[in-house]
């Protein structure tokens, strides 16, 4: 009889599988709101640390305005999308994600990047990151994950072999483990980096056809990086560096813009691409999806009160406008749930209403009412009930996105590591990097690795080795370990591997 303790809920329930949502099928699928264990760990989590933000506490933010340059119209009824020329106000908030609120700019991590469209149709939500992937395709591993990038919970420092630990037992992570550690990780500030709406994403037109698509935000400035050694010099000089920077750019009218593509993708392609287009540690290969033009964004104002509109600010990826909706990407649905629950608790439950959320161009009807802080008309005397007769607000069934049909299996179906996991991976060490990019990543991933268990080493090394054997050598080199026990360890399963590297 084993003496292993039973993973539960935090009511003693019996967990069976913490490593994948309920699910209507095995591979892209959409998350079941009866799943209680994802909705538990979410809403635990969203609710970890009051009153500063879990994940992206450390930002700043800025005011500006989209505009369409490429009609891409017969794609989208998305009403800011619908002629060149047309220019929508936004609101975005650049942010570091894993540390806390007084952290350095500076340091390797990804960064948020946020935007709020305020449009005619409601206010429309991007929330992305400066990188085209992430580190896991399932939202149940999330609040997991973002805990090893924060502190030990016994001496509160940061854990090289919590970071690790986590990275090799999750081999779907090395895509964006890779591209962290290249000098993207420690960008030169917030103007000089690209944004990505990350995920995939549903466009629908009129007539309800919809196609698959992802967002590319091209900085203008062009692309620049600190070095590792310029990035830690930088944090002890300035750590608040990229927060002045985009300020300063702006009062001096030196406004930062950026270029905005698609890529889009046909239903029919999705269900036999040679990848899950929905798996958000994957990009869609550009020679088979080109970047297609759509607009430009430009800041030009910066806040006059950084409590009042940076950091009361709140976005939710849930927040689509008719046109646009989400996609069977699991981590999106999970975020589709969480973002906004947990601005629920950190602002309270009528967040909209504070002036940087509200929907500047357009009206709200809604029969929401009373709660804490509440500050508008709350209604006035009109019913506070659907369906009514005097006069309320009625739903327009013409919004109504495409039906999706589906053949759903509903369980928790685990997403195995595949060797497409490696191959991107792979390809962006052969195909992407310059030689000074591989000598900068293998030497950052050396002085972070290198503070990890041997045991932990070796097993996050196979996975590099399985990428591409060049990479993994010269890591696993840098690292003092024995190639031949690497490339041996790369070639098991990944259940064998974690076995061989047990404590």
């Amino acid at each position: 009889m084993s003496n292993k303790k039973k993973y539960t809920t935090n009511k003693g329930i019996p967990v069976p599988n913490d490593q994948a949502s309920i699910t209507t099928g095995k591979g892209a699928s959409y998350t079941m709101l009866e799943d209680a264990h994802l909705t538990e760990k979410l809403a635990h989590f969203g609710r970890e640390r009051i009153p500063e933000r879990v994940v992206h506490a450390k930002g700043t933010g800025a005011y500006g305005y989209f505009e369409v340059t490429n009609d891409l119209s017969k794609y989208t009824r998305a009403k800011f999308l619908s002629e060149i020329g047309k220019k929508t106000e936004v609101f975005i908030r650049f942010s570091t994600v894993g540390g806390e609120k007084g952290s350095a700019d500076a340091k390797r991590d990804p960064r948020g990047t946020a935007m709020k469209f305020y449009t005619e149709e409601g206010n429309y939500d991007l929330v992305g990151n400066n990188t085209p992937i992430f580190f896991i395709r399932d939202s149940i591993k999330f609040p997991d994950f973002i805990h090893t990038q924060k502190r030990n919970p016994q001496n509160n420092l940061p854990d090289a072999d919590m970071f690790w630990d986590f990275m090799s037992l999750t081999p779907e992570s090395i895509h964006q483990a890779t591209f962290l550690f290249t000098d993207r990780g420690t960008p030169l500030n917030f103007r000089h980096m690209d944004c990505f709406g990350s995920h995939s994403f549903m466009w629908y037109n009129e007539k309800n056809e919809y196609v698959w698509v992802k967002y590319h935000f091209k900085t203008a400035q062009g692309i620049k990086n600190f070095t590792n050694d310029e990035a830690v010099k930088m944090c002890g000089e300035n750590p608040d560096h990229a927060v002045e920077d985009l300020f300063e750019a702006i009062e001096n009218e030196n406004y930062p813009e950026w270029n905005v593509y698609v890529q889009i993708m046909k239903p029919e392609e999705a269900e036999e691409y040679k990848f899950d287009p929905f798996d958000v540690t994957k990009v869609w290969f550009h020679g088979d999806y080109p970047l297609i033009p759509l607009g430009k964004l430009v800041l030009n104002k910066n806040p006059e009160n950084f409590f009042a509109e940076v950091e009361q600010v709140a976005f939710a990826p849930s927040n689509f406008v008719p046109g646009i909706g989400p996609s069977p990407d699991r981590l999106l649905q999970g975020r589709l749930f969480s973002y906004e629950d947990t601005q629920r608790h950190r602002l309270g439950p009528n967040h909209h209403q504070i002036p940087v959320n509200r929907p500047k161009n357009a009206d709200v009807n809604s029969y929401q009412r009373d709660g804490p802080m509440t500050v508008d008309e709350n209604g006035g005397k009109g019913p506070n009930y659907y369906p009514n007769s005097f006069g309320g607000a009625e739903p327009d069934e013409t919004v109504t996105p495409p039906t999706i049909e589906l053949k759903a299996e509903i369980n928790r179906h685990t997403m195995p590591t595949e060797d497409v996991d490696f191959f991107q991976t792979g390809e962006l060490w052969r195909r992407v990097l310059s030689d000074e990019d591989k000598d900068h990543l293998v030497y950052n991933i050396v002085v972070h690795l290198g503070n990890a268990q041997e045991r932990i080493r070796y097993r996050q090394c196979a996975l590099f080795y399985k990428a591409d054997p060049e990479y993994g050598t010269r890591v696993a080199e840098g690292v003092g370990l024995d190639i031949n026990k690497v490339k041996e360890l790369s070639e098991m399963t990944q259940e064998e591997r974690v076995e061989a590297t047990k404590e």
